[in-house]
């Protein structure tokens, strides 16, 4: 009986031994990455570091609707373009790059300011429309109606606009093709008279053919 008891005893501490350095092998190696693959289900899509401030995956970043790591991230900014993955940009062309081209000469003579968004800086012109003048201000940039009449060379009447200008000729004259200086009008080609008619500057004279005379109203002929 004792010898039975012994060798009893050294099977139960043999298997208390395989058991013990088992789990040692199995269960730790495992448990890990299941637990971090719970952890990213419960929180969201590209979460490399749940137990960072933002845990997003490189590349990404919170999304201020979601709070979840759904918003790509291009580092080189896309212009006029839009991020749609890590540093991939589609821009207005449809191309695809890690970023998109500028136009030649987007800022014009006032200089650029920077838009900033998630996906990165562009340069932003600051011009007033044609005909205005900027002026920067406390509240920002302010634009304002040039007068052109004090400069236009109109040979008639100078009429400011918002924007721009317009000449004017007096009666009895007309604005060129230059838009800017002034020819008579001829009247005549509307027939103003019931026999013939001899254009004048700015105005015209009618007359009749031998054996009429020219009627009180002074364009029938009798």
């Amino acid at each position: 009986p004792p010898v039975m008891l012994v060798e009893l005893l050294f099977q139960a501490a043999c298997v208390s031994l395989f058991l013990s350095s088992g789990q040692g092998r199995v269960y730790p190696a495992r448990k890990k990455p299941a637990s971090f693959a719970v952890e990213r289900r419960r929180v969201g899509p590209h979460v490399c570091f749940p137990g960072s401030s933002s845990g997003c995956c490189p590349g990404w970043m919170l999304s201020p609707g979601s709070g979840k790591c759904t918003l790509p991230l291009c580092s080189f900014g896309c212009g006029g373009g839009s991020c749609i993955a890590p540093n991939l940009c589609m821009c207005p062309d449809g191309e695809q790059g890690i970023t998109c081209p500028e136009p030649p000469g987007t800022c014009g003579e006032y200089g650029c300011d920077l838009s900033c968004n998630h996906g990165g800086c562009q340069e932003v012109a600051r011009v007033c429309p044609i005909g205005f003048s900027m002026a920067e201000t406390a509240n920002g940039v302010r634009c304002t109606d040039i007068d052109e009449c004090q400069s236009a060379a109109c040979e008639g009447t100078c009429v400011n606009t918002e924007g721009g200008y317009a000449c004017e000729c007096g009666a009895g004259r007309e604005l060129s093709a230059d838009r800017r200086s002034c020819r008579d009008t001829d009247e005549c080609q509307a027939t103003p008279c019931q026999h013939r008619c001899e254009n004048s500057v700015g105005s015209y004279r009618c007359s009749c053919r031998p054996g009429y005379h020219l009627h009180g109203n002074r364009h029938s002929c009798i």
